[in-house]
């Protein structure tokens, strides 16, 4: 019983998310005009890039850090993807892997930038974002492309008219890359990184190869944004990312993961991705003019940065007390 009370406290962030999220979602499902399955395959899908990214943007942020590089990868995979994702089944993998393996290696420059280079991560993704803009406009200087459509329409349709299958994908990346990843040293040590980077040091932690992960990982997710974005608009746009670095953060943040890192988690992100998704849906079916919808979402983020600060501050006082 303790032991679930210490996971729940360390969850608290999380739980806020999936709770927000649930009740946003029969929100919507209440004012949709016209709601059934489709609708919700719909969400589901127009939230997958966003919730990907958002996972990726977790893992710099739990070692303190930001990725303003995360938009742009997504974009650079996006548009190599809409280069090599069509013809033979074998091209189509031989595809996925190397977009995936464009994103694995931007988020390893930036991690190197970081940790060998000594620059702080904000200004150091910021430069390596505009280099990765101007590959993505290189290789796609206007949108356009083509995308296998058979793997499109499994990758965004409904299993058994039912289920998303965005959810399966989600539920995939936990189990086999997540939860490994953090249970793994160099998984551990992101998070010891994030709490207390002297304190890490002196137990012996592998601050550079924790950090490397952590950007490499960003990196690898940003790139299956990259690729859901194509399967899901069947071509690629260099400057499809635009938006996606702050709205990564905003879903970190709504998800429960401090910016000042230590504490969150992917699932999180996901549920303070798809928060952000709905809240969009629910402002356009309540009349709420589009001018005006960005002034919601930022009461919703300030609240819960408002709410972050204030478990952060009674973490401390209790600390305090402690000693």
């Amino acid at each position: 019983m303790a032991d679930l009370v210490i996971r729940l406290r360390h969850n608290t962030g999380g739980l806020i998310a999936l709770i927000l999220f649930v009740v946003l979602l029969i929100v919507f499902i209440i004012i949709h005009p016209r709601f059934n399955m489709l609708a919700l395959e719909a969400t589901a899908n127009q939230g997958a890039a966003l919730a990907l990214v958002a996972m990726g943007q977790t893992l710099p942020v739990l070692t303190g850090g930001l990725d303003l590089s995360i938009g742009a990868v997504l974009a650079l995979s996006n548009s190599v993807g809409s280069e090599l994702l069509s013809g033979p089944p074998w091209q189509i993998a031989l595809g996925i892997v190397a977009v995936i393996a464009v994103g694995c290696v931007c988020g390893l420059i930036n991690g190197l930038i970081v940790v060998f280079g000594r620059i702080q991560p904000i200004i150091a993704t910021l430069a390596t974002g505009a280099v990765y803009t101007g590959l993505a406009l290189l290789i796609r200087p206007s949108p356009g492309g083509a995308i296998d459509e058979s793997v499109s329409e499994a990758l965004t349709y409904s299993v058994g008219g039912v289920i998303p299958t965005p959810v399966f994908i989600f539920i995939g990346l936990v189990l086999v890359v997540w939860l490994p990843l953090k249970n793994s040293i160099l998984g551990r040590g992101i998070y010891a990184v994030g709490s207390s980077e002297v304190a890490a040091y002196m137990s012996g932690v592998p601050i550079k190869g924790s950090r490397l992960l952590a950007y490499t990982g960003a990196g690898f997710f940003a790139s299956l944004g990259g690729l859901f974005l194509g399967f899901q608009t069947l071509s690629g746009d260099a400057n499809g990312g635009v938006t996606y670095t702050l709205n990564s953060i905003a879903a970190v943040v709504i998800g429960g993961t401090s910016l000042f890192g230590g504490t969150g988690g992917v699932v999180g992100s996901i549920f303070g991705a798809y928060v952000l998704r709905i809240i969009n849906s629910v402002l356009l079916f309540s009349g709420v003019p589009s001018l005006a919808q960005p002034l919601f979402q930022g009461a919703v983020l300030i609240f819960t940065l408002m709410a972050s600060a204030l478990r952060l501050i009674g973490i401390r006082n209790r600390l305090d007390v402690m000693s």
